[in-house]
Formats: structure tokens, sequence, C-alpha cells
């Protein structure tokens, strides 16, 4: 009995101690892929992480169409008014460049707005695994993915990385 114990105590031990499988950088082909920007500029997510370097950047992966997106709005838009040194960085999965623009004006979306144009068919959409939007991601200071998965805007993780 005492050993069944044991090597229950060290089975769970080695299961709640593992590292998660969720990556810390960027593929290279993720960084390479390219959005559009409001200005109609074909630009690589490198060159939008480099915007914002040095600052903690909260990307949000969304779709004017996406009734989550919308439904959330309120809570992101909370989470802007809090912490305003987080840079804020939409990719919308919108279905057309006109429907994008239009539902980052109707739903009063402030931020740093890109297009993916071909949705999830790309290399970043490819990376991330996007299985639901929203989607939102956490990059630090030092460039680093510090939350890669989370739903809610108020997901308490998310909020960790950030104040952090």
């Amino acid at each position: 009995m005492m050993k069944t114990n044991y090597l229950l105590v060290l089975l769970l031990i080695g299961f709640f101690s593992c590292n998660s499988n969720d990556p810390v950088q960027f593929s290279t082909e993720a960084l390479n892929d390219t959005f559009i920007s409001l200005q109609g500029n074909e630009v690589t997510f490198q060159s939008i992480l480099e915007k914002h370097k040095g600052k903690t950047i909260v990307i949000d992966i969304w779709a004017s169409w996406c009734k989550d997106c919308i439904e959330g709005m309120p809570k992101l838009k909370a989470l802007q008014t809090e912490y305003k040194d987080v840079s804020y960085v939409f990719l919308s999965m919108d279905r057309g460049e006109a429907s994008w623009k239009k539902g980052i004006e109707k739903y009063d979306v402030a931020g740093d707005h890109y297009y993916m144009q071909n949705g999830e068919d790309c290399p970043f959409a490819d990376f991330v695994d996007i299985s639901w939007i929203p989607r939102y991601m956490v990059i630090n200071k030092a460039s680093e993915i510090v939350v890669f998965d989370v739903i809610e805007s108020d997901d308490e993780n998310l909020i960790e990385a950030i104040k952090n």
C-alpha cells in the first residue's frame, strides 16, 4: 500500500510539474506571414511586433461577424482603460477588408489593426492553431509569448501577464 501511494505521489508531481507546450517565440514562418494594414499596405507579422518592441502587447484575433468577439468587447475596453501602457494589436479574420474596416468603426475598436488576408489558411494561423475566436495572446516586453491561448479578455492568466 505504501509503495502504491509513493508511486501515485511521484506520478502527480510529474504531471503537475511538467512545463506547458505553449511556445514562447513565434516561428519564422509566422513572423514572415503578411497582413494588411488599415492603410492598405502589406506588412509582416515581424514588423507588427517590432512596431511595439519593448512594450507588453495584447493580441486579439477577432472578426466582426463573431458573436463572442463582439460580446467580449466591453471587457476588452475595460482592460484597455485599466492598462493604458499596453499595446493592443487586433488581427481580423473577417471575410473581406470592407467588413473588417466597417467592424472597427461600428464597434469602436481602439488599437493597432491588421487584416489576415488568408484567414485560417496562412502560416500565422497554422502556428497559433486557431480553434476559436476571440483568441488572446500576450507578448511581454522581452518579446516572449507569455499567454498563448485564452478566449476571454478578463482571463486571470492574461491579466497577470499584463501586470508583470
